[in-house]
């Protein structure tokens, strides 16, 4: 028998199954509907749907919302907070900053551990990392004992500047796991080994939240899969864009908030890869949200500044996704100025589009797509039929007769400002950031990303569009397409012009053996091991800094600089050649390769489809005869001109007037934008 390998992305409406042939590197799909109330249960549904016979399977990947979920819900154990004496109250004073600035009645969040749970010993570290003030270990049995008595389920330990010294830390946990051995205890000297209090102490106390929920749910996992046949590690997706196993989750559990939305960006990476764009734009657009992502030379734009909840930093490494509410469902309003608004509220999974028979009446993306003819009246294969006549009602009811409008031209107007919406989101990940759009291409996909990919592209005028084969559950198949991950980080904090190369090759040599060490507990063979040095520096005065990529041996800190100098002119338009640099932070990213299967490439053979069918379709106020294409019936080599439509199981492309399209060896749709 064949062996394979399955992919899963869990979503709030459908939970996406993508199962690869190793041998022929064929694809195919399933969905089923997702169970929020157990997500486990939806995976085993598609197991069985899909006939997957898991004694055959070689990887099973999973990016998973629970984390995330968790967070947002705040359905989270009872967590308790170790603190150094006086500095209890770190997580909840925060930056004191707010996410509205201008909002005087909306409050930052509470803390995820309220602060009868942040318990208080005495030690002290020196920001050189003497130990000024031992543990006071009569104190901390007492702590020790006191939370045995509220029977929390994590605990987070946060000293101050245990960042460059963790020993009084180390100290306390051991004392803890003494009275709790089953306990997970995070410490934020190995979880997140940086300066900044709060972005530590936050990560830390997200991460010890997370563990005991995240830790269930990838045991219970784990434990049917391997009753079902499989026999190798379950590997999680996490945010930073790899995977790691449950031997690391317990520890980094964090990690994975996130997950789901950094599948989607690394499918977009390698699919612009595989068509020869190095630079491309991923732009994700389900039901609910439209997720952007970005890559510049074949590798995505990392951030370390991210949340779940504003107010609590996760510093973990991740992939750098900005999420809008604005997809397939969301609903058109008017503000009280009159103007005509696109989400971010939603018409959700249910009632959904008023298409969809539910109830709804409010128009959506989805209902002014069905009255344009852009989308036709049967989805995901016949399972979901769509009613024209409620969507006409809709987009009526809530456009076109307040605002005076025809019924198509308040179609078009939905759809205008929805594009805007998602156009400025690109514009924010990819102009603020210094890119061009005209140097990218633009991957769409998700189930509406084919719907409004080429008209995203044209008003950024971004000259080609990328459909994959499967736009619907292209976020599954990212979780095929990486290896195992971890970041490694520690504050090296010096003034560039006098720091010793020797110096810092140490510290990195002493990091990497830390890396390996990690790896080989996760069963990667030192073969197949790949470490990558960075070094992130800034203009001193500075408190923001940037990444750049380091040498397998430090020899020269010039190079470094100079590097840094192009980078910063890169990001911000200028460079300080005169101004001192200084250091702040070394890391070391350690990758456990895992062998890839080949996606088959298909004779590229010149020809014009013929089309199944023929609608009426509207841009620009004018309705046109549109050709309408079945995508599994365009080979290689099949090139048409818009305007035309393209169905599929799971996505509807639209190919403007004027634009022109054609499909690659790897079954991919390029669309030109221009002429």
């Amino acid at each position: 028998m064949s062996r394979i390998r399955v992919a899963v992305d869990v979503g709030g409406t459908f939970t996406d199954i993508c199962i690869m042939d190793e041998d022929s590197g064929a694809i195919r799909i399933e969905k089923t509907a997702s169970t929020p109330d157990d997500p486990m249960q939806a995976i085993m549904n598609g197991v069985e749907q899909g006939r997957i016979d898991l004694s055959q399977v070689t990887m099973f990947s999973h990016g998973t919302t629970v984390a995330t979920n968790a967070l947002i819900t705040r359905r989270l154990p009872r967590t308790a907070m170790v603190c150094t004496e006086g500095f209890r109250d770190v997580v909840e004073i925060r930056r004191a900053n707010k996410e509205d600035l201008w909002d005087t009645y909306k409050d930052v969040a509470k803390p995820y551990i309220p602060r009868r749970d942040r318990l208080t010993v005495r030690e002290r570290v020196s920001a050189e990392g003497t130990i000024l003030e031992a543990l006071d270990e009569e104190a901390a049995h007492r702590v020790a004992e006191i939370l045995v008595k509220r029977q929390v389920k994590s605990i987070a330990v946060c000293f101050m500047n245990s960042y460059v010294n963790g020993a009084n830390e180390r100290r306390m946990r051991e004392i803890l796991k003494e009275a709790m051995p089953d306990l997970p205890v995070s410490i934020s000297s190995e979880v997140m080994p940086e300066i900044f209090e709060h972005e530590r102490f936050s990560t830390t106390m997200a991460n010890a939240v997370c563990a005991p929920v995240v830790v269930d749910y990838v045991s219970r996992l784990g434990e049917k899969l391997a009753a079902a046949g499989y026999k190798r590690d379950l590997l999680l997706l996490h945010s930073g864009g790899g995977v790691m196993t449950p031997a690391s989750v317990r520890d980094f559990s964090a990690r994975l908030a996130g997950s789901g939305i950094a599948a989607g960006a690394i499918a977009s990476r390698f699919i612009g890869n595989l068509c020869g764009f190095p630079n491309s734009i991923g732009f994700d657009m389900g039901g609910t949200s439209t997720d952007v992502s970005l890559a510049w030379n074949g590798e995505s734009r990392i951030t370390k500044d991210w949340y779940i909840e504003f107010g609590y930093p996760i510093r973990f490494p991740s992939i750098e996704v900005l999420t809008i509410g604005a997809g397939g469902g969301s609903l058109a309003w008017q503000d009280e100025g009159g103007s005509l608004r696109n989400g971010p509220q939603s018409a959700g999974a249910f009632p959904g589009p008023a298409c969809y028979k539910n109830g709804n009446r409010t128009a959506t993306n989805t209902d002014a797509n069905v009255v344009l003819g852009r989308l036709g009246t049967s989805l995901a294969g016949g399972k979901i039929t769509l009613d024209p006549a409620l969507a006409v009602q809709a987009v009526q009811e809530t456009v076109a007769a307040p605002f005076g409008m025809e019924l198509h031209q308040a179609a078009e107007a939905i759809i205008a400002v929805a594009n805007a919406n998602m156009g400025n989101a690109v514009r924010l990940l990819s102009i603020s950031r210094g890119y061009d759009p005209r140097d990218f291409a633009l991957v769409a996909f998700g189930g509406a990303g084919a719907l409004h990919g080429a008209a995203v592209a044209k008003e950024l005028s971004i000259p080609t569009v990328i459909v994959p084969p499967n736009p619907g559950v292209t976020s599954a198949l990212g979780c095929l397409l990486v290896d195992v991950q971890h970041d490694f980080s520690e504050s090296f904090m010096a003034d560039a012009s006098t720091v010793s190369p020797a110096e810092m090759q140490t510290a990195f040599v002493l990091m990497e053996e830390q890396a390996v060490e990690r790896l080989t507990h996760e069963g990667v063979a030192r073969e197949d091991m790949a470490l990558q040095r960075t070094v992130e520096m800034m203009y001193q005065g500075q408190w923001r800094s940037l990444a750049v990529s380091a040498p397998a041996r430090i020899e020269s800190i010039c190079s470094l600089i100079e590097a840094f100098h192009n980078e910063h002119e890169r990001e911000f338009n200028y460079r300080r050649e005169e101004a001192p640099v200084s250091i702040f932070r070394i890391a070391v990213k350690a990758i456990g390769i895992v062998p890839k299967a080949e996606i088959p490439r298909h004779e590229v053979l010149p020809h014009k489809p013929q089309p199944v069918g023929r609608r009426r379709v509207w841009f620009d106020g004018v309705s046109h005869d549109a050709a309408v294409y079945e995508r599994e019936q365009l080979s290689a080599g099949a090139a048409f001109t818009g305007p035309a439509i393209v169905e599929q199981f799971d996505s509807t492309t639209v190919v403007p007037p004027g634009m022109s399209a054609t499909v690659d060896g790897f079954l991919n749709i390029l669309i030109v934008t221009k002429g």
